[in-house]
């Protein structure tokens, strides 16, 4: 190469500038301008938007534009939230900055590292070689088999690490599919599948995400009664495996692979299980240590002993050993996705500033105030429609603990049973199609570089449209039939 070509100056980017400016202009906008109305709920109870509410809806406005277009890396774009709290003192330094050490932040690093660790001792390959042998060589049933693998390990586990454990192991299918590191449309449908499977798959149980226990105390507070851990499954587990069905169809249509089929790839896979051998010491010890935390992790719902350990120092503990057994070493933490980290600190941050700052509680008073004099069945669908819009930006759970309790002080005015509420909550708040902060899979797949966080949003609107037309057939026809009452008497 000449050095007339090394010394050739990079093209300038008019859209990205565009696209970073947008985000710039809408924070700046939202910030100086005058004083917003007051939110008032229908026990005339005022919600007042401070400027420091002002600032957090801003900051909220300019992340979403970044991470959407990635006019710089996502992490990059996280590391723009804390400072601008603290320099337009939103919230003080030291609280938004916090924030990124939250104990979520550190179960999305351990959970990482689970699946670092199945890549490095050669577990992840030999699933992948074991799943390969059954599902055969069509690429369809490869879809199907992946994504059903990962909606039933999501009824035992957290889906961050179930996203985190099936990750390494796509890699390895993905490798066998002939077109070496290029994005295909097999490959985005393996990746993009698998996170919105398994969002799909972790509504089932309480064991799939913290959403479900938080959304139930929330519930059991405000109206005293409990719903149990079969109860919920009784009615999430039609409409989750509702959605991983139709998700498969979904993406025979928009990402049908470019082969049908991997001719010879069964027989592949035989070989190359065969090559491994028997399984090595590391391997036996990685899989003991993070069966042996998965199972007390899971045996916390059901054991009031073991509630009192905090998931996140549980799962650290498989971070831990893996160091103690020599399964890793220091020179392994360079592979951590340092980028999906930071992504996901800096959503909490912006989720707790929202929340804190009593933005998110002014913004969920006047959407759902729009609503309070319509047909039952709008309001319903008006909660589903506000929370998968936050679910997509902040924690589920802050989504959750944001609207559940307004929508819950307004539905018996319109005669909707309060258990309708609840559930359709929990449905829209674990499948955030939209945006990459919007659950750790999403983070998860992307570090695959199979797609771009425009190309994951664009796949998400009818994805999303999919699961609010389930959503109205669960409320309208399915959850009746099961006998969940929708309407309150008279």
């Amino acid at each position: 190469m000449s050095a007339a070509t090394l010394s050739q100056p990079k093209s300038f980017d008019f859209k990205r500038l565009i696209f970073m400016m947008l985000g710039v202009t809408l924070f700046a906008v939202v910030y100086y301008c005058p004083a917003w109305p007051d939110a008032i709920d229908p026990m005339g109870e005022h919600f007042i938007l401070s400027q420091q509410a002002k600032g957090a809806i801003g900051v909220f406005l300019l992340a979403g534009t970044w991470w959407v277009f990635e006019v710089v890396p996502i992490g990059v774009t996280s590391l723009a939230i804390g400072v601008l709290q603290a320099m337009f003192f939103i919230r003080p330094a030291k609280v938004a900055f916090k924030d990124f050490m939250d104990p979520s932040v550190l179960f999305i690093f351990a959970s990482i590292m689970i699946g670092l660790v199945f890549t490095k001792t050669g577990l992840t390959k030999r699933l992948a070689y074991k799943m390969l042998m059954v599902v055969g060589e069509k690429t369809k049933n490869i879809y199907l088999g992946v994504f059903i693998v990962t909606a039933l390990l999501t009824h035992i586990m957290a889906h961050t690490a179930v996203a985190a454990t099936i990750y390494p192991l796509l890699l390895a299918i993905y490798a066998l599919y002939g077109e070496g590191d290029k994005p295909t449309k097999f490959g985005k449908g393996l990746f993009i599948g698998m996170a919105y499977i398994a969002g799909a798959g972790s509504i089932v149980t309480l064991l799939g995400a913290a959403r479900g226990a938080v959304a139930i105390g929330f519930f059991q507070e405000i109206l005293g009664k409990d719903i149990t851990f079969f109860e919920l499954t009784y009615y999430m587990a039609p409409v989750g495996w509702i959605m991983v069905f139709l998700l498969w169809g979904f993406f025979m249509i928009f990402l049908k692979p470019e082969k049908a089929t991997i001719p010879g790839l069964r027989e592949k896979a035989r070989e190359l299980n065969k090559q491994m051998g028997p399984l090595t010491r590391d391997e036996i010890m990685a899989a003991v240590l993070v069966g042996s935390v998965i199972i007390v992790m899971s045996l916390r719902s059901f054991i009031p002993e073991l509630k009192a350990i905090d998931k996140t120092a549980l799962i650290l503990v498989s971070s831990i050993s893996f160091f103690i057994f020599k399964i890793l070493d220091i020179n392994d933490l360079e592979d951590i996705p340092w980028n999906i980290i930071l992504l996901f600190a800096g959503a909490m941050s912006i989720g707790f500033c929202l929340w804190e700052t009593g933005a998110a509680k002014w913004m969920a008073v006047n959407w759902l105030t729009i609503f309070q004099d319509s047909h039952w069945f709008v309001f319903v669908m008006s909660i589903a429609f506000f929370v998968l819009m936050m679910t997509n930006f902040i924690m589920n759970v802050a989504a959750i603990a944001i609207s559940l309790p307004v929508a819950l002080v307004i539905a018996p005015y319109l005669g909707v049973a309060p258990e309708v509420i609840l559930f359709v909550a929990l449905v829209v708040a674990g499948m955030p199609f939209l945006l990459l902060v919007g659950a750790a899979p999403n983070a998860i797949a992307y570090d695959s570089g199979q797609f771009t966080p425009g190309e994951f949003f664009l796949y998400g609107i009818p994805a999303s449209i999919m699961l609010l037309v389930v959503v109205a057939f669960a409320v309208l026809v399915l959850w009746p039939m099961m006998g969940m009452p929708v309407t309150l008497p008279g």
